[in-house]
């Protein structure tokens, strides 16, 4: 039976399935359960604060509701300051939890020497890791084709976009069959005809939202998101430029987990190639990245409308009344 490791955010898949194990991501297990606020509030009934992110909250429910999974791989530099907390816990659950840290200054050694940590606790090699990044490679690939559908083409909504790349942290268990369904997908999407030109092309920053459906909220009101910054980070998009040789330099260039000045240049970057109107940046309640919106606010000029969610459900009509004002003035 194949070993279900979970793991807080994404890591190097790779070294999991080089190892045989199935990548579990308990952020996309918790958002996709059938009652995902329910899960916040067993949380908070087993004694965790109202006043702790509801992620937190949710993957640590639905651990515990899956006994089966007996390992967990916790990003402990480079992700959510409430994991090491979050590690304890599971450990007191009885699971055996693997530390896992992105280093600050992204120093090439440093990863490198993360990445034979991982491995060797999980009982493989870097080497065989990096053979399974290069059959990985055609995935990622058909991953960067979907993107480009989305922002040249105009094909994929931005909603489905950020589901295809969300899920990429851990291929939802499965690369063969996730890079099946992902096929069958781009053939459909092929077919249809461009979308109608919007009022405003926007981006989507920060952190994966737990609102239900601002994608599909700002598609009502006339816009279209053509890019979704951090679920990009985690397909690992190759680049064509020649900077994807080896698993140390991959996870070098990702910049979720490193400082906000790398993940900045990149955003640029991309407001440039896609011709962004303006940005919405999603910031989640309790969360430290909240700071950053202050940076990025100093360091890209365009318009920037900034969102706070807390629990998992749609739009407020609150939210949605900003959203539909933010999209006016672009127009």
């Amino acid at each position: 039976m194949t070993r279900e490791v979970g793991i807080t955010t994404t890591v190097p898949v790779e070294i999991l399935l080089a190892a045989g194990c199935k990548p579990v991501d308990l952020n996309n297990r918790f958002i996709t359960h059938a009652d995902p606020a329910g899960l916040v509030r067993e949380a908070e009934e087993l004694g965790m604060a109202r006043t702790l992110c509801a992620w937190i909250k949710g993957i640590y429910a639905w651990a515990l509701a899956n006994p089966q999974m007996e390992t967990v791989i916790a990003v402990t530099q480079g992700d959510c300051s409430n994991t090491h907390a979050l590690m304890e816990l599971l450990a007191l659950a009885g699971r055996r939890v693997i530390p896992f840290d992105f280093p600050y200054g992204r120093d090439p050694q440093a990863i490198a020497d993360q990445l034979t940590r991982l491995a060797r606790a999980l009982g493989t090699t870097v080497d065989q890791a990096e053979e399974v990044r290069q059959g990985l490679a055609g995935l990622r690939a058909d991953l960067a084709c979907l993107d480009e559908m989305t922002w040249r083409e105009g094909k994929v909504s931005g909603g489905e976009n950020h589901l295809w790349l969300v899920s990429s942290s851990d291929f939802d268990g499965d690369p063969d069959e996730f890079h099946g369904r992902l096929k069958d997908f781009l053939a459909q999407a092929r077919e249809r005809p461009p979308r109608p030109k919007a009022k405003a092309r926007l981006g989507v920053l920060g952190v994966p939202t737990i609102m239900s459906d601002l994608h599909q909220c700002l598609e009502a009101l006339g816009a279209e998101v053509v890019y979704n910054e951090i679920p990009r980070q985690f397909a690992m998009l190759p680049t064509g430029n020649g900077d994807d040789e080896s698993l140390v330099e991959q996870y070098r260039r990702y910049t979720y987990p490193y400082d906000v000045f790398h993940r900045m240049e990149d955003i640029k970057e991309q407001i440039a190639l896609r011709g962004l109107d303006g940005l919405v940046h999603y910031t989640q309640s309790f969360c430290f990245r909240q700071m950053q919106d202050l940076v990025l606010r100093e360091g890209l000029k365009l318009p920037m409308l900034t969102l706070e969610g807390d629990r998992v459900g749609p739009v407020d009509a609150r939210t949605r009344l900003r959203l539909e004002a933010f999209v006016d003035v672009l127009r």
